[in-house]
């Protein structure tokens, strides 16, 4: 039940423990003890949204049948979300290479890349970019899932509007060939066209959750996602993609995560590049 929230909030280490636990084991999330102000931070401001009084009172809510909407937003809230544009631009050149590979020699191309924690889905709709640059003009068969545990952040990707500050990155042959330039009150921002748009399905999916999709990927990309787990989350995440990948696919990580000290059964190809 809701009561008046106070303007401040002290954060008692028995509900911070109490929250750590539940996000550990619903998304796997690691918020150890330097994420703590993080947490205070973050949740005071569904606190006062709420008017609860205290960190116990608005766990308690979100643990009951009437807060399952304040539970989605409560991972949201602690869900780290910073991406851009041909981020660590060499995977986008390696992903461009295989591509084309993959495309010398066969007359259609069917290819299925899942994007995994796509954020604001930068990242999504380079993949499109890129793909759509290596295949030129054949009329290829390609689906991109991008997912994503915060509904927050896939609402912003699905907008597919970014502002010039999220854009810089993308060179300019490529941003005036495949966004379209806000004018009048939409001056200073991009739209994706519907052609890249349309490459990319978003979807909310939580990575602890078993996959059940119903075929597997030639590409997973899943990057600087897997440092915000421990190691046995990122064991059981590794295991999942190697499952998820076609025998030969893919597996892009991020530059500073890598798959040292996991058991796997990939094959390394380069750093945070791997193949099943």
């Amino acid at each position: 039940m809701m009561t008046q929230a106070t303007d401040t909030y002290e954060l008692r280490d028995r509900d911070f423990e109490k929250i750590a636990r539940f996000v550990h084991e619903f998304c796997g999330i690691n918020l150890h003890d330097g994420k703590r102000e993080l947490v205070k931070a973050r949740l005071g401001k569904r606190l006062r949204a709420g008017k609860f009084r205290s960190f116990s009172d608005y766990f308690k809510f979100v643990m009951t049948a009437d807060g399952t909407g304040e539970l989605v937003a409560m991972i949201d809230s602690l869900s780290t979300n910073l991406t851009n544009f041909f981020r660590e631009s060499s995977h986008f050149d390696r992903l461009g290479s295989i591509v084309k590979d993959m495309a010398a020699s066969r007359r259609m191309l069917k290819l299925r890349i899942w994007c995994a924690g796509c954020s604001t889905g930068e990242e999504p709709y380079t993949i499109a970019i890129v793909l759509r640059e290596a295949l030129s003009e054949r009329n290829d068969d390609i689906k991109i899932l991008a997912t994503d545990i915060s509904t927050r952040v896939l609402d912003m990707a699905t907008r597919g509007i970014y502002g010039t500050n999220k854009t810089k990155n993308i060179p300019q042959p490529l941003l005036r060939k495949y966004f379209l330039r806000g004018t009048g009150s939409r001056e200073g921002q991009y739209r994706v066209k519907d052609e890249i748009a349309g490459m990319v399905h978003f979807m909310r999916f939580n990575l602890k959750d078993r996959p059940a999709f119903k075929e597997n990927f030639d590409i997973i990309f899943c990057r600087n996602v897997m440092i915000y787990f421990d190691t046995p989350t990122q064991q059981n995440l590794i295991d999942r993609f190697y499952g998820c990948l076609k025998e030969g696919g893919y597996l892009f990580v991020g530059h500073s995560e890598g798959l040292t000290g996991l058991k796997h059964r990939f094959r390394y190809i380069v750093p945070s590049v791997y193949r099943r």
